[in-house]
């Protein structure tokens, strides 16, 4: 049976989630990164839905969203730094790594002793976390590993029957998933880039570590070597194009020539990287469902949100 979709913007269906949310349920919400897959972040027995129900493991540790700064503190232990950080970047796509409060279940934190906090923007899913009354503990609302969902169609085609309620706020905004900052050392480390930029939080902290390969015990969400994959092989190459009777697709920032290739996806006219990281997945995603033979995907430059889509780009390429 599908999954119903409701407005977010209703507060019906707003209430109707949080009742969910209450009684152990699992909603999609959106956030404006991505669309997450909820659940009350201290029931542990909902929690494991989410992992179930994405086939995500359980070493790979979730986000808990919450309402503000004063609600985080309930679930984390924030080291000085933390203040400025969510006085400026908070609420938004920046995800801090903190000390675990007693409440939080190990099942969340995959057992580490650190927790991922944020404070998402989207009007709805503040609404459903206040609606609540609970801290929801969320990742991206698709199968474990493979491309991000960006707009509620994306969630109900791949995950429609699984969860209980889909609520539509339209297309994510920012298009990728939060930055994830641990404050669990002397110096602040970049675990992964996303929504807020390197040189946002370098302007503010002044020194921020790049964290360097987990291995196979994630610190944070998006870590895993192959993740945000599309199912059609991607290659990263800023050069070359089809073999003869190759179906191949163009996946690039900007406008360039596109002789040769069966399906094209050109993120901003003007190369814009905002605009680029709004549409990112989405053309992933069409891409990837016109039964192609391979993807190429052109780097982007590695600054500001190119960063972020770089991440993406190496991890979905990597085999």
């Amino acid at each position: 049976m599908a999954t119903r979709i409701a407005d977010a913007s209703d507060p019906e269906a707003i209430r109707e989630a949080a009742r969910i949310i209450r009684r152990g349920g699992l909603v999609a919400f959106p956030t404006e990164t991505v669309y997450g897959l909820g659940a009350d972040a201290l029931d542990p027995l909902a929690v494991a839905r989410i992992f179930a129900v994405k086939g995500r493991p359980r070493l790979d540790p979730l986000i808990v969203h919450v309402a503000g700064a004063a609600e985080a503190s309930s679930y984390g232990i924030f080291p000085g730094p933390a203040h400025g950080l969510m006085q400026r970047f908070w609420p938004g796509p920046l995800t801090l790594v903190v000390k675990k409060a007693p409440a939080v279940p190990d099942i969340v934190t995959a057992g580490l002793e650190t927790v991922a906090l944020r404070v998402p923007s989207h009007p709805a899913a503040l609404a459903l976390i206040r609606a609540a009354d609970r801290a929801i503990a969320a990742p991206s609302a698709n199968p474990f590993g493979y491309v991000s969902p960006t707009e509620a169609s994306h969630v109900a085609a791949q995950l429609g029957g699984a969860v209980d309620l889909i609520l539509d706020g339209g297309p994510s905004s920012v298009g990728v998933e939060s930055t994830i900052l641990s404050l669990d050392g002397e110096v602040p480390a970049l675990l992964r880039a996303g929504g807020i930029t390197l040189e946002a939080l370098t302007a503010l902290l002044g020194t921020v570590e790049i964290a360097t390969d987990p291995g196979a015990k994630p610190q944070a969400p998006g870590q895993m070597k192959r993740h945000y994959a599309t199912r059609t092989p991607l290659e990263i190459t800023d050069a070359g194009g089809p073999a003869a009777g190759e179906r191949v697709g163009l996946l690039s920032l900007g406008p360039e020539d596109a002789r040769g290739y069966a399906a094209v996806e050109i993120l901003s006219p003007t190369g814009d990287l905002g605009e680029g990281a709004a549409r990112f997945f989405g053309a992933l995603r069409r891409l990837d469902g016109m039964a192609l033979d391979r993807i190429l995907a052109r780097p982007f430059p590695e600054t500001g949100l190119g960063r972020a889509l770089m991440d993406r780009l190496r991890r979905a390429a990597s085999r």
